[in-house]
């Protein structure tokens, strides 16, 4: 069956039982219909004084048209840790429209290892992505709105940082021509879209510990400048009391649950190619009060997602993770080593050993932080005992165990022997995490630390007019803030072309941005985009209802 079929048949339990495994008690839901709900604000508040539990990361290899199954990873380790007798709970990303329509798909995991219901979840959910788009935009329509009538605060037209955005793969809205039309339509200028993930205020909304803070974070988003080069903030707009308003209930963490009935909790979701790439700090913090092992994940390859795990989101939140898993799969290491996607269901070992490259830079990446690292062979029915064998080898003599994981076909029971060796990890106490830089390096050596040392560039280079915004930021009093790199997912260099893992490379930097409010500096690299397009043949054309009124084609 297909993975959705798979949801549709799932034997679900009422989320108010999901939940008293959770000790929520049903006063505290915000109930969505019969299997989600949103947990009560008040309730999360009342954890704070709880003991922490065990925070664990899973992050992959640089991902391949082939598949690695970090999401499929995730679950199945949560539901492998509960069959062995612990109290585990998964904390994700709720997924965009845009890749679900587009060319990855959703973000509910797969096969017998997934998250329900999927419909929902890959769809509008609760419909905390348009809240955030609503909040965004608004933000913008107030900027415009202020220039029209009359522009007190002297903003310069031409220095508007603010752009729009929405929740699909669109183009042709990277930039746009807005106002025209005559006086009563504003003043004509240049503006564009990003997709919704890449908003400031999705990365605010991760990153708030509550409320207030999130209004805190508002407050200080940069807008745009004046003649004089001087800032303009959100607050001078006088808009994010509204913005608040319109983000309140979606501040409340989800909570869903497995094919097996654990529960799941699923809230915000920046992509780490372009934004910071982990669900929300709320979140995070209140699972780590209500079960002893948390299993969260970050997007994409370490390089991006769990990079920023580390460096952004632990930094930002005081979080310290006790273990990593790096999830691969014998057919995007095969990728790896230069075999093509028509070939990747034959053996072929001398190609995996030489895509091993990429498994160990990650492995070696991630130590680099301090925290233990375990693989996770995410095994498809193609792969061979041979393949496997040479996977586990290699790990072993990069002084980590490798180890074979069908949670995507058996669910839970085909992820015990991970969950075993996380759980071992996380409670040996062998961890020492510490971030790759402290906040008073200057952004440039930041930003050459992350790619000489995790990226292996041999440096990194950007006009002068680039140099000159980061030297206005360090005045501004922005230079304590981490970065954040946009970069191509598919490889550690800019070019996405160049798989394994490469070297001789240098990062060519193309912009920074600043995120005042959600506290980093956004460095975007090579031709990535913050809007990204559709491929030749989008997931959408497959996407439809049959006779029944049943969605079809959705995976």
């Amino acid at each position: 069956m297909s993975d959705i079929e798979i949801a549709r048949v799932a034997n679900t339990q009422p989320i108010t039982e999901i939940a008293s495994k959770l000790g929520i008690p049903d006063s505290a839901l915000i109930a969505y219909g019969r299997t989600k709900a949103k947990i009560d604000p008040e309730h999360i508040a009342s954890l704070q004084d709880k003991p922490d539990g065990k925070l664990i990361l899973v992050t992959a290899i640089t991902p391949t048209p082939a598949g690695e199954g970090k999401t499929t990873t995730s679950v199945g380790l949560a539901d492998g840790l509960n069959r062995i007798g612990k109290n585990a709970l998964v904390c994700l990303r709720e997924p965009s429209l845009g890749p679900c329509f587009g060319m990855k798909g959703g973000a509910a995991g797969g096969g017998y290892a997934q998250v329900v219901p999927m419909e929902d979840i890959n769809l509008h959910f609760t419909g905390d992505f348009h809240a955030i788009g609503a909040a965004h935009n608004l933000l913008s329509a107030l900027l415009d709105n202020h220039i029209h009538w009359g522009n007190s605060l002297g903003i310069d037209a031409r220095r508007i940082v603010w752009k729009r955005v929405a929740d699909m793969n669109d183009r042709a809205l990277r930039n746009i021509n807005c106002g025209l039309g005559g006086p009563g339509n504003g003043f004509p200028r240049q503006d564009g879209y990003d997709i919704t993930v890449a908003s400031e205020i999705m990365a605010i909304f991760c990153l708030a510990t509550d409320l207030d803070d999130l209004k805190n974070r508002l407050d200080k988003i940069v807008v745009a400048y004046t003649r004089e080069h001087k800032p303009v903030h959100a607050s001078e707009i006088l808009g994010t009391g509204a913005m608040a308003v319109l983000l309140k209930d979606a501040l409340s963490p989800n909570l869903v649950q497995t094919l097996e009935n654990n529960p799941a909790i699923i809230h915000g979701g920046p992509f780490a190619n372009i934004a910071h790439g982990c669900n929300s700090v709320i979140a995070t913090k209140a699972s780590l009060k209500m079960a002893d092992y948390v299993v969260t994940e970050a997007g994409f390859g370490a390089d991006l997602g769990a990079e920023k795990f580390f460096d952004i989101k632990c930094r930002a939140a005081g979080l310290s993770p006790e273990a990593a898993v790096i999830v691969a799969t014998t057919r995007a290491l095969k990728m790896h080593g230069g075999v093509a996607k028509e070939e990747l269901d034959t053996q072929d070992l001398d190609a995996l050993r030489d895509g091993c490259c990429n498994l160990v830079r990650h492995i070696e990446n991630v130590k680099s932080f301090g925290v233990p690292v375990v693989v996770a062979i995410n095994r498809f029915t193609s792969d061979t005992d041979a393949e496997i064998a040479v996977i586990k080898q290699i790990a072993a003599t990069n002084g980590v165990k490798a180890i074979e994981c069908t949670h995507w076909a058996d669910g839970g029971a085909g992820a015990e022997e991970l969950a075993r060796e996380v759980a071992n990890l996380a409670d040996s106490a062998v961890a020492s995490f510490a971030p790759l830089y402290p906040d008073d390096m200057p952004i440039w050596d930041k930003i050459k630390t992350v790619a000489t040392r995790l990226y292996r560039a041999d440096d990194i280079i950007a006009d002068q007019k680039i140099r000159d915004q980061i030297r206005k930021f360090e005045e501004d009093g922005y230079g304590h803030f981490p970065v954040c790199i946009a970069k191509t997912q598919y490889s550690f260099s800019t070019d996405p072309n160049l798989k394994g893992a490469p070297t001789d490379h240098v990062v060519a930097i193309r912009e920074v941005r600043l995120s005042a409010g959600a506290g980093f500096i956004v460095v975007v690299c090579g031709d990535i985009m913050t809007m990204p397009g559709l491929p030749r043949v989008p997931a959408a054309n497959s996407i439809a209802m049959d006779a029944n009124g049943e969605v079809v084609g959705l995976f």
